[in-house]
């Protein structure tokens, strides 16, 4: 082949090359993420709270993304399923995944074999809301505010009974944290779930119980039982009249329950940071947030970094709770 041909044959592919690029060029920018819907992995029953606040969230962010969301909920193990599947999906931001506190802090040490790693198989999105807990205790106790009931648990060692949804469960949790913060020495009295400790608790069988807002206030409102100390290092604007336990002789305690958003590891940050803008606006919106109000639950939005600092140092916090309380899942 003379250097002639071989000239025209070059330029050829080179331009042939050239009009492949720029052909492909506008579908590459007619087709920015998200152009398809949107799959999210609720890793608890359907109609529960934790699905609810999920749907509820999540409906409006993918308003600000421009495309449906399709929800599959995956229940059981505590989450551990449906987020060991959401784990394991393609990293292109069309599956994502909704984690809380148990997921991706309380079973990383309750389970021996949650099958995930909290921290390595997810990039975190954001936070979406926490979720305060109130010390509530049967009617008839002697203890008016959360000091008194503080004074009469530590004179009487052994003899006060707190009442949870489960071993390993955030109101299990958040009891034993209180006990080890203020030195008292309760019994657990654990339930197959948050209905039936509330149950006994109004009926007299045990004494308190820490369980989340939604839970709690509604019961509270009613006159039904006594509420003394919501969680949080703050006080809640939605009820601006009680104290927080940390004001009540047990400094620092803070403890909440919490969701946020995962993406499978490798997810593309610019599809992250799409994502986390969407849900950053969406919790903006006041009509939302007196909706999450309402239910118990303050907007908490947060970087992606942010959220993988956080649930670094949840998974350390529960994990010292879940051990010293001796729960176990094998």
């Amino acid at each position: 082949m003379n250097s002639r041909v071989r000239w025209q044959t070059s330029a050829t592919a080179l331009l042939t090359a050239a009009l492949t690029a720029f052909a492909a060029a506008p579908a590459l920018a007619q087709d920015p993420y998200p152009s398809k819907p949107i799959h999210l992995i609720v890793p608890f029953p359907a109609g529960g709270g934790g699905d609810n606040l999920a749907r509820l969230v999540m409906t409006r962010v993918a308003k600000e993304l421009g495309q449906p969301l399709v929800v599959e909920n995956v229940a059981g193990a505590g989450g551990n399923i449906g987020v060991a599947k959401g784990s394991k999906a393609p990293p292109d931001g069309y599956t994502l995944i909704y984690g809380t506190n148990g997921t991706h802090g309380i079973n990383q040490t309750l389970y021996s074999k949650p099958g995930f790693n909290a921290e390595r198989d997810f990039q975190p999105v954001s936070q979406l809301t926490k979720i305060a807990a109130m010390v509530v205790v049967r009617p008839g106790l002697p203890a008016a505010n959360m000091k008194e009931l503080l004074t009469l648990v530590k004179a009487n060692p052994g003899k006060h009974t707190f009442a949870s949804a489960g071993n390993g469960t955030t109101s299990h949790l958040a009891g034993e944290m209180l006990s080890a913060g203020a030195g008292l020495e309760m019994v657990h009295v654990p339930y197959r779930g948050g209905a039936l400790a509330m149950t006994d608790l109004l009926g007299g069988q045990v004494d308190l119980m820490i369980d989340v807002m939604p839970n709690t206030a509604p019961q509270v409102k009613g006159g039904r039982i006594k509420g003394l100390a919501v969680s949080t290092a703050q006080r809640l604007a939605s009820q601006p009249d009680v104290p927080t336990i940390a004001e009540s002789g047990v400094p620092g305690f803070d403890v909440s329950a919490w969701d946020a958003i995962f993406a499978p590891a490798g997810t593309p940050q610019s599809v992250v940071q799409r994502v986390n803008e969407a849900i950053g606006k969406a919790l903006a919106d006041p009509a939302l947030q007196a909706q999450l109000r309402e239910r118990g639950s303050e907007v908490a939005p947060s970087s992606p970094q942010a959220l993988r600092e956080f649930v670094g140092a949840e998974i350390k916090r529960w994990g010292e709770a879940v051990k010293r309380s001796g729960a176990t899942v094998d």
